[in-house]
C-alpha cells in the first residue's frame, strides 16, 4: 500500500536575503516519497544549499511550507530534537570533531535520543563496518584519508535511521571512486530503510545515479 501522503512536501518555498534584494529560492514546489534518491542539480548559487537548509530546519522560509510525514515544519517547537529523530546531514566538508575518534563522531547523534554509551559505541562500530572503514574506528579524523572521513560522515548521518537524508555536495572533495562509494552507500540506505535521500550536486555523473533529478536555476525549479 502506498503512503497516504508524500514523505516530503515542499510548497511555494521562497527565501530572500539582504532584505529581499537577493533571491535564493522563489516558489519552489515538489514532493518526494520514501525509498527515493532525488538529485537536486544546478550551477553554484542556484539555491541548492538553501533548499536543503530549509528542509533541514537550519533556516526558515519567507514564504511557503515544508511538511515531513504531514507535519508542518513551521509548527515544530524543538527543531534540534526533530532533526535528531527525522533527519540526517552529509556535507561537502565532513565536519568531524577533530578531537574525537571516528567511532565517537559517528555515535554523537545518538546522545540526543538517550541511547546508552555502550549501545552507542556498539552501533557506531557496526555502522563504520558498513561504511567500509571499521578498521579506522579508533583513529582521529586527521589520521585517515578524505574518503574514509566522508564515509564516516555518511555513517554519522545514518546512525539514527532518519526518514530523510540531506546530502549537500557530499562528493565535492572526493575522487570519482570514493564519490561513487559515498553515493552508493546513501542509495543503499534509501532502499533498505525506506528513507528519502536528497543529494545536492553539480556533478552530472552523481546526478545520473539518482532515481530522478530536480533542476534549480536562479532559485526556481525548471523542467
Amino acid at each position: 500500500m502506498s503512503e497516504p501522503v508524500p514523505l516530503l512536501l515542499v510548497a511555494g518555498l521562497t527565501r530572500h536575503y539582504e532584505r529581499g534584494t537577493v533571491k535564493a529560492l522563489e516558489g519552489v514546489s515538489f514532493e518526494a516519497r520514501a525509498g527515493e534518491v532525488v538529485a537536486i542539480t544546478g550551477p553554484s548559487g542556484c539555491g541548492k544549499s538553501t533548499l536543503l537548509s530549509l528542509i533541514g530546519l537550519l533556516d526558515q522560509p519567507d514564504q511557503g511550507t515544508v511538511r515531513i510525514r504531514g507535519e508542518d515544519l513551521a509548527r515544530v517547537r524543538k527543531p534540534s530534537g526533530f532533526r535528531a529523530r527525522q533527519l540526517g546531514f552529509v556535507f561537502q566538508f565532513h565536519h568531524m570533531v577533530p578531537t574525537m575518534t571516528l567511532a565517537e563522531n559517528v555515535a554523537a547523534p545518538m546522545v540526543a535520543l538517550g541511547i546508552s554509551r555502550g549501545r552507542r559505541r556498539e552501533q557506531a562500530r557496526e555502522m563504520l563496518d558498513r561504511m567500509q572503514c571499521g578498521a579506522r574506528a579508533e583513529f582521529l579524523p586527521a589520521n585517515v584519508s578524505g574518503g574514509e572521513r566522508q564515509r564516516a560522515a555518511v555513517g554519522r548521518a545514518l546512525i539514527n535511521r532518519p526518514a530523510i537524508v540531506l546530502a549537500d555536495e557530499p562528493t565535492g572533495n572526493l575522487d570519482s571512486k570514493n564519490g561513487q562509494i559515498v553515493v552508493e552507500l546513501l542509495m543503499t540506505h534509501a532502499r533498505s530503510q525506506g528513507a528519502l535521500v536528497l543529494i545536492a550536486t553539480h556533478n552530472p555523473e552523481i546526478a545520473g545515479l539518482a532515481d530522478r533529478c530536480l533542476e534549480l536555476r536562479d532559485g526556481e525549479l525548471v523542467g
